[in-house]
């Protein structure tokens, strides 16, 4: 039972569920309505699919959207079709079809926007022998779909997508990790890191920042009008906030990748054998990839815990960065001013995910 549950928290899984359930509700209003209608009560299903999306605002807003561009399609094709009768019929279709793609064009439409031409071709295909009917079997049976699919989207385990934008938080926070402990590795190596190499890498990250960007602009929409929408609120905030915490971070971490590769400010004239700069600014990224990897406290602050304990080494890591700064004779600017960007970029790096020690409250 425990498989089903978890399987039905699956976004596609959901939508496929809603598409269903709605297709078959509309179907089933449909035929019982006058015959006029019910004939074709085939097109109320078709309605129902386009209206079922992973959030209720989606929903909505792909209903109405596709139902008038139906209707404009509809009303292209007779308004041209009755003005160009004189007119051989290739001219005709030519001219629906290239004003159907230009109406297209309007940001009005959105994902919609490909309902007109498939709408204008529809009527000069089949509907031109009684427009009106035609536009009512056919608009009016989608539009009966289209609510029918809006309405079990807002009633049908209404989707807040949260399980989503965790995944993809947490595969996130997995990459920058990543991307830190391998710069690190580098730096422990003695090895001036390779620009081009670490171009790819940094796209791979790129990547998987963008999906998470969508994954929590996900949430903010499936909060629109969701009637769930105030249970989840505490998540879906938590959500918003460690995603833009690791954006912060993901920015600082790029900066800072980019000053070690570009400027190797450990192979430069601050550097010396008992200080070991390359090892000490390893520990520092390190640290830093710690505490991005252990997001939650476990503990109520009355004991240490794991994210205590990355934090503590991040801070100590951090500090043995700054006093090496501190102690080292100037005599590359270049390279000095770039480990001291680092350091900063690392301490902001912590600031953003709020990384602070407790304190055990006094007894």
């Amino acid at each position: 039972m425990e498989t089903v549950w978890a399987l039905l928290r699956r976004p596609p899984v959901q939508r496929g569920v809603r598409a269903a359930v709605a297709a078959g509700l509309a179907w089933q209003v449909a035929v019982l309505l006058p015959p006029l209608l019910s004939d074709y009560a085939y097109y109320a299903p078709l309605g129902a699919v386009i209206a079922v999306h992973p959030t209720i605002a989606d929903s909505a807003s792909a209903a109405w959207r596709s139902v008038l561009a139906i209707l404009t399609g509809f009303a292209l094709t007779v308004a041209v079709h009755e003005a160009a009768r004189a007119a051989p019929s290739a001219l005709t279709v030519t001219l629906i079809v290239a004003l159907a793609v230009a109406v297209e064009q309007w940001r009005l439409w959105r994902e919609q926007a490909s309902w007109v031409s498939f709408a204008a071709v529809l009527m000069l295909t089949v509907g031109l022998d009684d427009p009106t009917a035609y536009v009512l079997r056919y608009a009016g049976l989608t539009l009966l779909g289209a609510a029918t699919g809006v309405l079990v989207t807002t009633v049908l385990f209404p989707p807040l997508q949260l399980t989503r934008a965790v995944e993809q938080i947490a595969r996130t926070r997995s990459a920058l990790a990543a991307h830190l402990h391998d710069v690190a590795a580098t730096l422990r190596d003695g090895r001036v890191p390779d620009p081009a190499e670490w171009a790819g890498r940094s796209a791979a990250l790129d990547r998987a920042l963008d999906r998470m960007r969508s994954a929590e602009a996900q949430v903010e929409r499936a909060r629109r009008a969701n009637p769930r929408a105030h249970r989840w609120q505490g998540q879906a905030a938590g959500i918003r906030e460690q995603s833009r915490a690791l954006d912060r971070v993901a920015v600082l971490v790029d900066d800072l990748t980019s000053l070690v590769v570009e400027f190797a400010p450990h192979r430069h004239g601050i550097d010396r054998v008992d200080a070991g700069t390359g090892w000490v600014l390893a520990d520092a990224l390190e640290g830093l990839a710690g505490v991005v990897c252990t997001p939650h406290h476990r503990t109520d602050g009355t004991t240490t815990d794991e994210r205590d304990e990355r934090i503590a080494t991040a801070v100590a890591a951090l500090d043995r960065l700054v006093g090496l700064l501190r102690d080292s004779t100037v005599s590359d600017e270049e390279g000095f001013f770039a480990l001291g960007a680092v350091a900063v970029g690392v301490r902001r790096g912590l600031m953003a995910l709020g990384a602070h020690t407790r304190r055990a409250p006094v007894a």
